[in-house]
């Protein structure tokens, strides 16, 4: 367990930090070459944090022009894994070094609260890392089936210059999601932060050249997705592009794609995600930790959050009771003190969007919460008529659980899937063969049983239907993505009568 420091510590740490505003490319921060800035502010207070270079095409061009320098000259491609693999442990060890530092840093520029970055956000980018550092030198290639007189080898080679495209819930973690397998394989990237929270992604960067990370092999280009994302995706000289965010915006990203080079697109999208908690689930109180714990982890601002809890009839007032009861344990505040567990939504505009859908309840009716201060959104829940309702259709994006009675496990299973996503769900049950047939009959990429989560580094997490397109992020299948296969077959044949050497 992380050691956590106090508010006033928390704080004096915030007003010390030395803030990283300008781009990363090619080894060094610069300047856009525009010279424009946008503005980065402290969600929770409003308070401006700092002007950040505001990039545009000619920086994307000139930063993946960098990466592919450093892709083809091999000064990260082909380092021996087992060298590649102590580089990205040396950033490791930088990143144990300044937990403190990152944690604040991501808290103060997206409004999540200090107890979820210091205990959970940052040791799982470090633990990402670090697992995949250790899987460089391990993933071996193949020999296929072949006749006595040939040799067919199934090699892996890194896909080339990579398109990070980032979400701004998760800055760090994310980022390590994508580079990890990335720079394993011996890509160069160029990664595109979410505008409203591009620093701790632009810390790292520092920190892995001090690792000895080679020049050009990361670069980090800041701005809008219009001038930024948009052309990293249309970019002819980028070979794959991995996304995290709206399934609006993923789509567009098939879209420069298919105008472009029809390079390789992963997507990991949004998600309307079933809490499904059958009449015979054992152990209610612990059942509602599970379902507050989906519903307000990280604000609801998050794509597996359990957003639609839906109660077999017979449990339903008990479970409503007692997940009243642990929402009430959530104390709403400043996000560096670290007592407390819902924090600033990450900007004026989302806060808009989130406190709009309390203003949508209709015939629904809020068994806790629906305040909201201008920053903040209580956790709220709130049950509602039926599957069809707009607190069911539609992605919150916040801490606010919709719940939906339902008569049988057949209604349950049909509730849960009557949605155009798919990239989470869980069920909670004592009977071990429904818990199977329920999560083998849910369409989506990751089923929990008898709790709320997401797996494990050890685990690939992505989506089915308009969650997901094209690979999985973590475990070994995320390695997938940033290689492609080759085929070498070699003839061992004597051509024609001459000897074979």
């Amino acid at each position: 367990m992380t050691d956590l420091l106090t508010k006033a510590e928390y704080t004096a740490l915030a007003k010390s930090l030395d803030l990283p505003v300008n781009a990363f490319i090619d080894g060094s921060f610069r300047p856009a070459q525009s010279g424009k800035t946008f503005e980065t502010v402290n969600p929770a207070t409003g308070a401006k944090l700092a002007d950040v270079a505001a990039c545009d095409p000619e920086d994307v061009d000139f930063a993946v022009a960098k990466a592919r320098d450093a892709f083809e000259d091999g000064r990260w491609s082909r380092l021996h894994p087992g060298e590649r693999k102590e580089v990205l442990l040396k950033l490791v060890k930088l990143l144990e070094r300044n937990q403190p530092e990152l944690a604040v840093l991501e808290s103060i520029d997206s409004g999540k609260p200090v107890y979820d970055c210091a205990t959970t956000d940052i040791p799982e980018t470090i633990h990402c890392l670090k697992w995949h550092a250790e899987l460089i030198d391990k993933i071996y290639d193949q020999v296929a089936p072949s006749s006595d007189s040939h040799i067919a080898l199934v090699v892996r080679e890194a896909v080339g210059v990579v398109g990070l495209v980032l979400p701004w819930n998760f800055p760090l973690l994310m980022l390590a999601w994508k580079i990890g397998p990335a720079l394993a394989a011996g890509c160069s990237v160029v990664v595109k932060p979410a505008a409203e929270t591009s620093l701790s992604t632009l810390r790292l960067a520092e920190l892995a050249m001090e690792a000895g990370l080679p020049a050009g092999v990361l670069n980090v280009v800041t701005g809008s997705g219009a001038e930024v994302g948009e052309p990293l995706g249309r970019h002819p000289d980028v070979d794959m592009v991995s996304f995290t965010g709206s399934t609006a915006t993923g789509r567009r990203f098939l879209h420069y794609s298919a105008d472009s080079n029809l390079k390789e697109v992963v997507l990991e999208m949004g998600g309307k995600n079933p809490c499904i908690v059958l009449d015979d689930a054992e152990n209610l109180d612990v059942v509602a930790a599970h379902v507050v714990n989906g519903a307000f982890w990280n604000m609801g601002e998050n794509c597996s959050a359990a957003s639609r809890l839906i109660v077999q009839s017979g449990v339903k007032a008990k479970l409503l009771e007692k997940v009243a009861a642990h929402a009430r344990e959530w104390p709403v505040g400043d996000p560096l003190d670290p007592e407390t567990r819902i924090g600033a939504l990450v900007s004026k505009a989302h806060y808009d969007k989130v406190a709009g859908y309390l203003g949508k309840v209709g015939k629904g009716k809020v068994v806790i919460g629906g305040e909201a201060n201008g920053t903040h959104v209580s956790p709220t829940v709130v049950e509602i008529p039926g599957n069809d309702h707009v607190l069911a259709r539609e992605e919150i994006f916040g801490p606010i659980l919709s719940v939906i009675e339902v008569g049988s496990f057949e209604e349950a299973i049909r509730v849960a899937n009557d949605t155009d996503y798919g990239l989470a769900a869980s069920i909670f049950t004592s009977n071990a063969k429904r818990a199977i047939r329920g999560a083998r009959m849910i369409k989506a990429g990751t089923v929990t049983v008898n709790s709320f989560g997401e797996g494990d580094i050890s685990t690939p997490f992505g989506g089915y239907k308009q969650s997901g397109f094209g690979g999985r992020d973590n475990s070994i299948h995320a390695h997938d993505q940033y290689t492609q296969l080759k085929t070498i077959w070699i003839d061992l044949s004597d051509d024609a009568g001459d000897a074979v050497d």
